[in-house]
């Protein structure tokens, strides 16, 4: 369930449309657990907007929710961080990440983490830049909803993922995506930083349908790991 506050702001005389969408998790649709609130900026660029792969990834967070309590998260390209922070109400210790130039984007995942009352650590991280606080990153689980969307930033992505992948053994990488441009290019950049994909999933299997009812378009989601030595 999914439902929008509309507020237009006069901001440097110019008209900006921000909205607050509150999400909905629960076994119950009619009594959820609980709720997030994320504020998105329909008139700025898509880090602002709630996009279909973070419902469908925040989705599987809540029902994989065993698997977060407890456990160091961190969300690449977290945008509006929706995955993250049910993540973090679930009792993960979560950094929220975001390109270091995008301040805008930065400044508003500080915004929506005050606003649902949820200490997430948020960090500038540009895919493929070695910048010392990446050093400190040491997660169980990393997440990033949408982030194969730009071919030209895949290999920066996956030198990313790579490296918290090593930095923390054992961790996975969870990822939800349009399926634009098929398999080949993602199952190639896996063989080339010498990962695997665990489990591939339809995005709407495990959705509920009043949010797969909101969505379109073929989402999957992919769970991957390193390759062990053991089987290289």
């Amino acid at each position: 369930m999914e439902e929008k506050d509309w507020d237009d702001e006069e901001c440097d005389d110019t008209l900006t449309m921000t909205t607050v969408s509150r999400h909905c998790f629960g076994d119950d649709s009619e009594t959820p657990s609980f709720s997030i609130s994320i504020i998105e900026n329909m008139k700025e660029d898509y880090g602002l907007f709630v996009w279909p792969c973070s419902v469908v990834l925040a989705e599987y967070v809540w029902q994989q929710k065993h698997r977060f309590s407890g456990a160091t998260v961190v969300e690449l390209g977290a945008g509006t961080s929706l995955p993250g922070l049910v993540a973090a109400k679930l009792g993960a210790r979560v950094t929220l990440t975001d390109n270091s130039t995008r301040l805008e984007v930065l400044d508003n995942m500080r915004r929506v983490c005050d606003l649902n009352k949820l200490e997430c650590n948020v960090l500038g991280l540009t895919w493929g830049v070695w910048d010392s606080p990446l050093f400190s990153l040491q997660p169980t689980l990393i997440l990033g909803a949408d982030v194969l969307y730009d071919s030209n930033a895949f290999d920066d992505l996956f030198a990313t993922v790579t490296f918290l992948l090593q930095n923390s053994p054992g961790s996975i990488f969870i990822t939800s995506y349009h399926n634009r441009s098929g398999h080949h290019l993602i199952e190639f950049l896996m063989g080339k930083w010498g990962l695997k994909c665990l489990k591939l999933l339809d995005g709407f299997s495990f959705l509920p349908s009043d949010k797969a009812s909101l969505l379109s378009g073929n989402i999957q989601l992919a769970e991957i790991a390193l390759i062990s030595k053991d089987n290289a």
